[in-house]
């Protein structure tokens, strides 16, 4: 069995064992697989109560979120907000822009939550403030550069969190690699070789990076 695949019956049962998918949610999936080309970027309901419960344990004041696809992840990282805290997500897809604001006014997020749509990679460092909380779920060819400017954005004591850091397992496959593994992999060994960073890799769903800054 390849060991980056779980048979379908230990899935389940992880689910199984999981909390219930809130309802606000289960309608934002059904939504995600009628209505976009790529349904399976969403997180889905064990990553993200999984991000639901790191940002409880956090509290994060102010979360960055580089990668909306739809507001899944976005909803259950703003569950921990601290009281006043806020949530900036960056979408790069403009035709995604109504899906997404719509889902937040819907479940009244829309005054802790603020959706930029462009570039992360201009936009981050317009913004000019540090971060509790990043989680990166974007182009993965650009998850070198992501680090980079995130790294600067993170406060001390500050958590980093990557999505898709195994690449279905092809990141420890041998032999010729396309270009979003070997970005990935580059970006796995620079948050490996960061003597700032604390890190531990994950093999939940697709591979999640956690870091925190020293």
């Amino acid at each position: 069995m390849n060991p980056f695949e779980f048979p379908e019956e230990i899935l389940r049962y992880s689910e199984d064992h999981t909390s219930p998918e809130d309802p606000l949610l289960q309608d934002l999936y059904r939504t995600t697989y009628l209505k976009t080309v790529h349904p399976q970027m969403i997180s889905g309901r064990v990553q993200g109560q999984l991000l639901s419960m790191l940002s409880h344990m956090i509290r994060p004041s102010k979360i960055l979120e580089i990668g909306s696809f739809t507001g899944y992840s976005a909803y259950c990282l703003a569950q921990g907000l601290a009281d006043g805290g806020k949530l900036i997500t960056i979408e790069i897809n403009e035709e995604l822009e109504d899906l997404i604001t719509g889902f937040f006014k819907k479940v009244g997020l829309e005054s802790r939550v603020e959706l930029i749509i462009g570039d992360a990679l201009e936009i981050v460092p317009q913004l000019k403030e540090e971060f509790d909380l990043i989680f990166i779920d974007a182009n993965k060819e650009h998850y070198p550069d992501y680090f980079k400017i995130c790294l600067n954005s993170l406060k001390k004591g500050g958590y980093l969190l990557a999505d898709n850091v195994l690449w279905g397992g092809k990141v420890a496959s041998p032999g010729e690699k396309d270009e979003s593994t070997l970005k990935i992999q580059e970006f796995n060994d620079l948050v490996q070789n960061e003597k700032t960073l604390d890190k531990v890799f994950l093999t939940v769903r697709d591979g999640l990076m956690i870091a925190r800054k020293k």
